[in-house]
């Protein structure tokens, strides 16, 4: 894969390193292989298997896939970087039961590789690891302060303050989907009517369910309202209202100069933008919103890999 194109960045890394992700999901998980260089970076390999039921399985997996796709190239790493769904202990490096992998108790994740490879080794939940990936080389760069929403499976947030990662006290930072977004609605993290319920996929399709529309995914709910139909048009103008509040809440609270969103808006900016711009022009603060920029996600699918790799250059961050 050859390097994107190039732009002014504030982040930089004085030689060509040898990057190590690890993107561990509740169905599957990837070893990457990656170099940067500048601010610049390259996936050179990959390779994605089921995940196994079995903490250690998967580790040994991964590890193993690594081991041979630096034998091939005749690498060595320079760091390793880990993306998990939390809740975690990033500081610690430990993956702490998360809905998706209930089995991952406490698992020393950022252990285990440190001491397989022998190089530093870092450990971020995936939206966190997203916004790293997206304000390193995709549509966040050049910013100091930057917002990444996930808005996919669920709807949670990385954030970039002051140009570098926000985690909070205890990893918890960026749990934008647990806000309530009104008194009733679908239920998301847990809570009706939260930022999540409104704006996720699930979300969206249990929304068209109150609505009286039947359907199996987001994708199936836009498709009906871009052909007319009033129950999905509807889902869609509910879920696009929330986001405009969502955001204005988020430039009120942070004032950042870009909010990156990325999946189901990356897909679907032109269904939902019209109605979230205009409410997000009536909520926010107009000086917060004079500087923040509303964009797509840049990295696209491969967000995942890059996510891992951006983890990694953690080593050199706390390096320098």
């Amino acid at each position: 894969m050859p390097p994107l194109e190039k732009q002014p960045f504030t982040y930089t890394m004085k030689a060509t390193r040898t990057l190590l992700g690890f993107d561990i999901g509740g169905t599957k998980s990837a070893a990457i292989l990656g170099e940067s260089a500048g601010d610049t970076v390259r996936i050179l390999d990959r390779e994605s298997f089921p995940t196994a039921p079995e903490p250690q399985t998967v580790l040994h997996q991964l590890a193993e896939t690594a081991q041979a796709m630096l034998s091939e190239l005749n690498l060595s790493p320079d760091a390793v970087g880990i993306s998990c769904g939390g809740p975690l202990d990033s500081r610690r490096g430990l993956v702490l039961s998360p809905p998706n992998l209930p089995a991952w108790d406490a698992i020393p994740v950022t252990q285990f590789f440190a001491k397989t490879f022998g190089v530093p080794a870092f450990l971020q939940n995936d939206a966190n690891a997203c916004a790293l990936a997206e304000w390193r080389w995709g549509a966040g760069r050049g910013t100091s302060n930057m917002v990444f929403l996930t808005f996919g499976t669920g709807m949670g947030a990385g954030l970039i303050l002051d140009g570098k990662l926000y985690s909070g006290t205890n990893d918890n930072a960026g749990e934008v989907g647990h806000i309530r977004m009104a008194e009733d609605g679908p239920t998301g993290y847990g809570k009706a009517g939260s930022f999540e319920g409104f704006c996720s996929g699930g979300g969206i399709v249990r929304l068209a369910h109150m609505n009286g529309f039947t359907a199996e995914s987001a994708h199936q709910v836009f498709n009906a309202a871009a052909a007319g139909d009033a129950a999905a048009l509807q889902s869609i103008k509910a879920a696009a209202t929330q986001l405009g509040r969502g955001l204005a809440l988020l430039i009120d609270l942070l004032n950042p100069e870009r909010i990156v969103i990325g999946s189901i808006f990356a897909r679907q900016r032109e269904a939902l933008w019209p109605i979230a711009g205009e409410v997000l022009r009536a909520e926010a603060l107009t000086l917060a919103q004079s500087v923040c920029m509303v964009v797509p996600a840049k990295l696209g699918e491969q967000v995942g890999d890059y996510a891992a790799l951006s983890v990694a250059t953690l080593a050199f961050q706390k390096s320098s």
